[in-house]
């Protein structure tokens, strides 16, 4: 029987579903890999589904020139944690879980975009220190979403999701950015350059992959081109965000508001980024519902089911 290696507890129909086809071990922290970890994962088991945080990286394959394992099934949409080309030229197939996530994900954007712009989380903070006396006209002031326009940054599955709701939710007008033009239901700006469509918006959406390409992409310059009313939301990941220079736009009031789930050194948030009242923080909850992180580990128990039966798995990277 394969042996399996699940680098993190997953919910119990996924390790069920795992535990009918192969031999599987189930790493009981929650925390990532180690550098140690992960080379005894490569030297001693046929698979591994690694997840978030699990650093798979071109030193890591070169410290096992000959591996056991033979796939990656990475439980996650995103895979910037794993250097593919060095998984590839080691003989190990990487893949991932797309679709099960793009609904769940555009939802917490949606969440986020709500409570930036209606200064919700400010408001449950108030309440709960018992300093709230009141209802009064001025107070807690946000930004109505109705008639307003949101800028999606990278327009893949999660970033057209995330564009349907608000354009069809809110009325809001739709523009973004990616690298090519798409084809959608619903009436959208394309803007070839980011500057412009961040000078243009109300709200900002970031819905690109994580990677080298787009590390940093949202810097000060972006900031700089942002109308200082304006919101931005991430979901995507925390690196694609200059996370110094978001503080300092925050500060200084550059633009309005700030709505994060992800963050460039997560699990730590700067102390700067936690004083501050025009910006929303979640705990990476993109996809933390039951059913979403079940078909996403399930579409992982298919990919290696797949693979071990001489097929080709469904969502290869």
């Amino acid at each position: 029987m394969r042996k399996v290696l699940l680098t993190r507890p997953l919910p119990d129909k996924v390790q069920m579903a795992a535990e009918q086809h192969f031999d599987v071990t189930v790493r009981a922290q929650t925390t990532a890999m180690s550098r140690s970890e992960m080379i005894n994962a490569l030297q001693n088991y046929d698979a591994v589904l690694p997840t978030l945080g699990d650093m798979f990286d071109a030193d890591v394959f070169a410290q096992v020139p000959q591996p056991r394992c033979k796939i990656l099934a990475n439980f996650g949409v995103g895979y910037n944690h794993i250097d593919v080309d060095a998984a590839r030229a080691a003989g190990i197939t990487v893949t991932n879980t797309p679709g099960a996530v793009t609904d769940a994900t555009a939802d917490v954007a949606l969440t986020l975009i709500l409570m930036s712009a209606r200064r919700a989380a400010e408001g449950e903070r108030m309440v709960r220190a018992g300093a709230w006396e009141g209802w009064h006209p001025t107070q807690l002031l946000g930004m109505h979403l109705g008639g307003k326009t949101v800028g999606i940054v990278g327009m893949g599955r999660i970033g057209q999701a995330i564009a349907k709701r608000c354009h069809l939710g809110f009325g809001m007008q739709v523009a973004y950015h990616s690298r090519s033009p798409k084809v959608l239901p619903f009436e959208a700006t394309a803007y070839g350059d980011l500057h412009a469509l961040a000078g243009a918006v109300d709200v900002l959406v970031v819905a690109v992959p994580g990677g080298a390409e787009t590390h940093h992409l949202i810097d000060a310059t972006v900031f700089q081109a942002m109308q200082p009313h304006a919101h931005l939301v991430n979901i995507a990941r925390g690196n694609v965000i200059d996370e110094q220079a978001l503080v300092q736009a925050l500060e200084a009031g550059d633009i309005g508001g700030a709505g994060l789930d992800v963050y460039e050194f997560e699990p730590r948030v700067p102390a700067a980024l936690i004083a501050l009242e025009n910006v929303v923080l979640l705990p990476h909850i993109g996809t933390a519902a039951l059913d979403v992180r079940e078909e996403m580990g399930l579409m992982s128990v298919q990919n290696l089911c797949a693979f071990f039966d001489g097929e080709a798995p469904p969502n290869s990277v």
